[in-house]
């Protein structure tokens, strides 16, 4: 039943063929809630026999039925019927006479006539700016405010995409130079690895430069002597690539391998292809 009276009430509110004039003048509106009248505070704004339209302060429902009082202007007596709200929207509202007597159209229709204001368009025009207006701001907040949104999400995706190729050249970076540690770790011990291991003697006659080690003043407390004898590998270049001494005190043995590392021979070949060895040193201590 609901659903009929707010269809009908619409159909009401869309035929509205009488002459509507613009109005501007209090008006009293009681409803009657639960058998309390409570008035609500009204300015009128648009009058025709069949109804008028008016600016409010309260909560209208559609289909409810409201006491109006109108003081026109020309008119001594306040108007005073019955009407039926058809259209409520925000605080403006529509209403249409019930029981309107033949005198009170009348007095209407006196009042209309000494009007000096033209027929009212469907909605008033403050009514009408206000709405622009806000459709104006809203369509421009919402434009700008768009732009601004797609541009914020670009921007992060850019950043995104920034970080992420930052990333990966920082990992390239970090995996090459694993690569390379890598590659110079096997190259040194592929250089290191000896492919052929040299008598002692053979080794003495290839001797290019010589360093005799220091008598350890340590060791002269006790007076230690004795042969040292070091496992010696000598690179491709006849430099000496690692020392390793293989008996004798510890003091001994740390002379003798300092002085070592100084040594330089000439490349053993093999096929005439120079190659490192691995070769035996003895280097003997006296106090």
């Amino acid at each position: 039943m609901e659903t009929g009276s707010h269809s009908r009430a619409r159909g009401h509110a869309t035929r509205r063929h009488s002459l509507r004039y613009r109005v501007q003048t209090p008006l009293d509106v009681t409803v009657l809630r639960s058998g309390v009248p409570d008035t609500v505070p009204v300015r009128l704004v648009d009058l025709s026999g069949g109804g008028l339209a008016a600016v409010m302060a309260g909560e209208l429902l559609l289909g409810e039925t409201v006491g109006v009082e109108i003081q026109l202007p020309s008119a001594a007596p306040a108007l005073r019927t019955r009407a039926m709200v058809r259209h409520h929207n925000q605080l403006r509202c529509w209403m249409e006479f019930i029981g309107l007597s033949a005198e009170q159209q009348a007095s209407i229709r006196d009042w209309t006539k000494d009007a000096k204001a033209g027929p009212a368009p469907d909605l008033p025009s403050q009514f009408l700016v206000k709405e622009q207006k806000q459709e104006h701001k809203k369509g421009s907040d919402g434009g700008s405010r768009a732009p601004a949104r797609k541009r914020r999400g670009r921007g992060w995706i850019f950043l995104l995409i920034l970080a992420a190729i930052l990333l990966s050249a920082l990992l390239w970076r970090w995996h090459r130079g694993w690569q390379d540690l890598e590659s110079g770790l096997q190259k040194n011990a592929a250089t290191t690895q000896p492919q052929a291991r040299v008598p002692a003697d053979v080794m003495e006659k290839l001797v290019t430069h010589r360093v005799d080690p220091d008598y350890p003043a340590a060791a002269r407390p006790e007076k230690l002597s004795g042969v040292i004898v070091l496992d010696v590998t000598v690179g491709r270049d006849g430099s000496v690539a690692e020392i390793h001494a293989l008996n004798g005190p510890a003091i001994l043995a740390r002379s003798a391998e300092n002085a070592l590392r100084w040594w330089r021979f000439e490349p053993y070949r093999v096929d005439g292809q120079p190659v490192v060895v691995e070769t035996e040193v003895a280097v003997e201590f006296k106090p």
